[in-house]
């Protein structure tokens, strides 16, 4: 509660406020009609909002028209289960009424101090921002957002009751840690989408160019969201990219290479050597199934696959297959013995050798984890060195995606894939992942796409991002059970093929990636797996996220990473040993895999070995939809 002198204080400025609020709203005015954005062409302008109306008619149309042909399948009115997220929230905050009292004070107090400072711009006066957005807010970019005293008002009113709104939320008492984090991560998703930038009248770039453009801009939006509702068949698929310009083994997944061997889950890659010798030991890469495989091959600047070819290494990658319903009952154990066992037994058909290095990239890395403790206990030792990508094994602190697991919406989500055929379909995947970054991956293309009517920019990361793939429901289902619901890989308590996992068992080197901004990996849960094997490990932190933390090319002089040889407690206390280095930390790890790698060898061309090459890669697995 605000002490007597701070409330009195308040009333204070209220008075003194008062007195400048007549000159203030006088200038208002004055300074808006001088500079309020004026329509070039109002006829042009008339006939526009006519095709707007008419447009807007037709969406609202087609819509219902899209929900009668395709009604709701998940089986749930509340598939996220945010009913008894908030009536949990509602209970205890109900047990103390003084914390939003208190609360409501504060806002009172911020508010007082927002009219104050804009008073004093109006009349002329230096004053700092009550609040500013914080760094990395693409939202408030435009020049007018600041300069112009309208917007700069509406914008720090709208940033003050965003953090309001979820301060005031997030620090109710009692709350279990689980309802808490649900609760903080729909509050955020419900501010994001209130911001003024994601409305036409409060967002000054939208408001200008809709003047310059005699609103040409929200005719071409609406035409752009009416293709986005067919693409989608009735739900919004917003479009991030240009999805004409992209072809896969046209323009993305360029590095030469064979498909030398397929099964009804995988192809797998081998690509063509770029240097007259190789290490001997070949190189397998297990990339996520949640996404097409080429984010390791997406162009000749920023392919890792090309890379490592010129590095020396016979790179082999393992491209899934894009699961249907004839594929629905395909199992985690599955993706172990017809992946990753197919292609070690593959490789050494294709090469001779037995013994291989392996990289696992998100669930690829949760599965390589998985598989490694059951060779572990299986005595079978082909794997002599395991390297993650962001990848997780100890799932208690895994970051937001754990907002979407609990029994309600496993529940309701087995219903939906059971109603589609036995898989989840790959856009409802997408739009979890997006809105783990609504603003920039949801609300920046509301704006652009539909306020401001443009077309996406070519953008090679945003295209892999929107070709998604489906999983299967047995498979998935147990990944998010046993993993982010339970944590039992971690807890030696998944069973795979009859036997219990047992991290422990693993004594090969290990190399550890995480990165200092992934949203879906976050780097302190990579860490925790540095207490589960007992063989050398080594972990490195990169810059930026989930994805631009992996796929950083020395020469493109980005970003930069962390590595200590001491392992802690903590990874608060790694960081704080840890020595930076600028840009890529690929060659960290080149160096670290390459003594672990055997000595070199005449090159090996692909389909030369006891495996004939089927197709050129990428192949047809990484084509389909």
């Amino acid at each position: 509660m605000f002490a007597a002198d701070q409330l009195a204080t308040s009333l204070q400025d209220k008075r003194r406020l008062a007195a400048v609020v007549t000159a203030w709203e006088t200038q208002m005015q004055d300074r808006t009609s001088k500079t309020a954005f004026q329509v070039k062409d109002p006829a042009e302008f008339s006939r526009n909002m006519i095709k707007v109306a008419i447009q807007s008619q037709r969406l609202v149309t087609e819509f219902m028209k899209a929900q009668a042909k395709n009604p709701s399948r998940s089986g749930s009115p509340d598939p996220l289960n945010l009913g008894q997220t908030f009536v949990d929230f509602l209970g205890h905050a109900m047990r103390n009424p003084g914390h939003f009292v208190e609360a409501n004070f504060k806002l009172w107090h911020d508010y007082l101090n927002l009219w104050q400072h804009a008073a004093r711009r109006m009349l002329g006066e230096d004053s700092q921002p009550v609040i500013e957005p914080s760094p990395g807010d693409k939202r408030f970019k435009d020049s007018d957002w600041s300069e112009n005293q309208v917007f700069d008002f509406i914008k720090q009113s709208y940033l003050l009751s965003a953090r309001w709104l979820q301060s005031t939320m997030g620090e109710v008492q009692g709350l279990d840690e689980k309802t808490r984090k649900r609760v903080d991560f729909y509050t955020k998703q419900f501010a994001d989408a209130l911001s003024p930038s994601n409305f036409l009248f409060t967002n000054p770039e939208v408001m200008r160019v809709t003047m310059e453009s005699n609103g040409e801009n929200l005719v071409r939006g609406l035409d752009n969201l009416l293709r986005d509702l067919e693409r989608g068949k009735g739900q919004l698929a917003i479009t991030q990219t240009d999805m004409e310009y992209f072809e896969v083994g046209r323009n993305l997944a360029l590095t030469p290479g064979k498909i030398v061997f397929q099964n009804d889950l995988l192809q797998l890659i081998q690509y063509e050597p770029s240097t007259e010798q190789q290490y001997r030991r070949p190189l397998v890469i297990f990339p996520p199934w949640i996404n097409k495989y080429y984010i390791l091959d997406l162009g000749e600047k920023n392919s890792f696959v090309k890379w490592a070819t010129a590095r020396g290494y016979t790179v082999f990658v393992a491209s899934w297959v894009n699961p249907d319903a004839r594929l629905a009952q395909k199992t985690f154990e599955d993706y172990m013995r017809e992946g990753i066992f197919a292609a070690l037994d593959a490789i050494e058909k294709a090469t001779g050798e037995k013994e291989v290095n392996a990289i696992g990239y998100c669930i690829g890395g949760t599965l390589l984890s998985a598989t490694l403790a059951y060779m572990a206990a299986k005595g079978d030792n082909r794997i002599k060195s395991a390297t993650f990508f962001a990848a997780q094994a100890d799932f208690s602190e895994a970051g937001d995606l754990q907002v979407f697991i609990d029994d309600a919406q496993l529940s309701s989500m087995e219903e939906m894939m059971k109603a589609q055929g036995g898989y989840l379909d790959g856009a409802k995947m997408a739009t979890t992942f997006n809105m783990l970054r609504s603003n920039d991956l949801i609300w920046s293309f509301v704006v652009n796409n539909y306020l401001l009517g443009r077309d996406p920019m070519r953008f090679d990361l945003l295209y892999w991002n929107s070709d998604t793939t489906r999983m299967p429901i047995q498979m998935h289902l147990f990944y998010l059970r046993e993993c982010y619901r339970d944590n039992n890989l971690a807890r030696g308590r998944m069973v795979l093929g009859g036997e219990t996992l047992d991290l422990s068992k693993v004594k090969i080197p290990i190399y550890l990636q995480s990165s200092r901004e992934d949203h879906i990996a976050p780097f302190r849960s990579v860490y925790k797996s540095t207490k589960l094997f007992r063989g050398p490990v080594t972990f490195m932190m990169a810059g930026s996220g989930h994805i631009a933390g992996v796929i950083n090319h020395p020469d493109a002089r980005k970003y930069q990473n962390w590595t200590n040889s001491a392992l802690p407690e903590t990874v608060e206390e790694w960081i704080a040993g840890a020595e930076e280095t600028p840009g890529s930390w690929w060659p960290h790890w080149d160096k670290w895999l390459s003594e672990k790698s055997g000595d070199m060898v005449t090159a090996r061309k692909p389909g030369k070995g006891k495996l004939k090459a089927i197709e050129d890669a990428p192949g047809s697995y990484a084509r389909m939809k």
